[in-house]
């Protein structure tokens, strides 16, 4: 047994361990890094980074069939194996930045073994055991497989799996109407895929209702059928036929199967116990400062935490750990100004609060600002009208910010901004936008807060009235 001590050892190589590994050994920390099976984790191989090349492929298969501004569309032809080829160079380009040559290049000890927890201070992976000052559990998650009947006897894809497939299918089953199922709905149907989504209750149920029936009204006019409140009870496979039942009796015919139903962390095998370390029913129990409680050398990050399952909150919490175990500062994980996005076609993206969630915490105290794409002069020059802006705001200072629409996922960013520095909406419609950009839509919703209080107030009409004596 071969046995070391380091200063940090981090436990998954994904976004946040890498984030953590390369920050602190750069800093002048030890680390030792442990990875068991791809660097990169699940965004690089399997999550973020495959599925926006795909959508890549099936945004340019689509385009090139519509017909507008005076040019007329023609026959596509789509060649499901090469957009699979654009996934893996995807992969392939941004690969080295996270390989295991980058790291030990930066001085990170890098052990290619799963890790797992022998004592308070002591973790083993391989034939190496590991004494560390501070452990950084960044394990990641992987897709939750329901115990439906007749699944496990039956072929089916989730997210680790479907970029594998070379042969384009027939009619794609997607039990799961989240971001994950309808992302690959719409690449699968724009590459020429018939489509079926199932979802037991409400697709992209934890977005703001009015924006994501914007989004699922373009998917389901692209051909897309999603069913809502279909809650599957069984599976099953005859042929080259896959047969899906739901719980009122009603069968669902395709030739593949996509299960995107949620995620569940990775942290089974780590023997947390013998850490003295507690878990819950999400992840690893951790405080605001993302340590655990019982044990005050462990930290954990990303999906293992517990939270929100996002690559750039790994990367957050990555960045609340290091400022702790390097710098020895006070730092608290929030989760008020993390953004997210959904890369459909519109995109929808939020941060902060939603209205619902808005109204029941304010109450009156809550305005609610809207503003159409239909009223941005881009988005009328490239057809991109289909869209909206809703801003929650509270004394002038916005809580929450959703939008559904071309380059959601861009313009969001903007409210982050705003709610992470607590600006007020005076220092959004003081930005000036180039024109015509969409990001005027975000100086447009400002307007739309401060418009009513200039155009409709007595007291500023007199006070121009006053004015205009002199």
């Amino acid at each position: 047994m071969n046995r070391i001590k380091t200063d940090i050892c981090v436990i998954g190589a994904g976004s946040g361990g890498l984030s953590v590994a390369a920050g602190a050994v750069q800093m002048g920390a030890d680390v030792v890094l442990l990875e068991g099976h791809k660097m990169g984790g699940d965004c690089l191989n399997y999550g973020c980074v495959p599925s926006k090349a795909l959508l890549a492929a099936g945004h340019k298969a689509h385009a090139m069939g519509q017909g507008a501004f005076g040019v007329s569309a023609g026959p596509v032809a789509t060649d499901y194996a090469a957009a699979k080829d654009h996934v893996a160079a995807t992969i392939a380009a941004i690969e080295p930045h996270d390989s295991q040559e980058r790291f030990e290049g930066l001085g990170v000890k890098v052990i290619r073994a799963f890790g797992r927890f022998t004592g308070h201070d002591t973790v083993q992976a391989g034939e190496t055991e590991i004494t560390a000052r501070r452990f950084v559990i960044a394990t990641g998650s992987r897709p939750f497989v329901p115990p439906i009947p007749g699944l496990a006897e039956t072929p089916y894809f989730t997210n680790e799996t479907i970029f594998d497939l070379r042969e384009k299918p027939g009619h794609l089953i997607v039990i799961g109407g989240g971001p994950i199922g309808l992302e690959m709905a719409q690449a699968h149907r724009r590459l020429g895929c018939e489509v079926t989504v199932l979802e037991g209750a409400k697709a992209l149920g934890k977005d703001d209702p009015e924006l994501a029936a914007i989004a699922i009204d373009a998917l389901r006019a692209e051909g897309i059928t999603i069913v809502e409140g279909a809650m599957v009870s069984g599976i099953s496979e005859s042929g080259n036929a896959v047969s899906v039942t739901t719980d009122d009796g009603t069968r669902y015919e395709g030739t593949h199967l996509l299960v995107a139903v949620g995620r569940t962390v990775n942290i089974d095998g780590l023997d947390l116990h013998k850490a003295g370390v507690e878990r819950t029913r999400t992840g690893v129990k951790v405080d605001a400062s993302l340590r655990s409680p019982t044990n005050r050398k462990v930290y954990a990050i990303g999906d293992a935490a517990g939270g929100l399952q996002f690559t750039h909150v790994a990367g957050y919490h990555a960045g609340v750990i290091v400022r702790q175990m390097l710098m020895g500062l006070p730092a608290k994980a929030h989760n008020d100004h993390i953004p997210w996005a959904t890369y459909t076609d519109p995109e929808l993206a939020q941060v902060g609060l939603t209205e619902a969630a808005a109204r029941e915490k304010y109450g009156d105290r809550l305005s609610v600002v809207r503003f159409p794409y239909s009223g941005n002069d881009r988005a009328i020059a490239t057809g991109q009208t289909t869209g909206l802006i809703k801003v929650m705001v509270v004394k002038g200072r916005p809580v929450g910010a959703g939008i559904v629409g071309a380059q959601a996922g861009e313009l969001i960013q903007t409210w982050a901004l705003a709610i992470a520095n607590k600006l007020k909406m005076g220092a959004i419609a003081a930005m000036v936008a180039p024109y015509p950009t969409l990001g005027e839509i975000n100086k447009r919703a400002a307007g739309a807060y401060f418009g009513p209080k200039l155009f409709e107030s007595p007291w500023i009409k007199r006070i121009v009235r006053l004015v205009q004596r002199f």
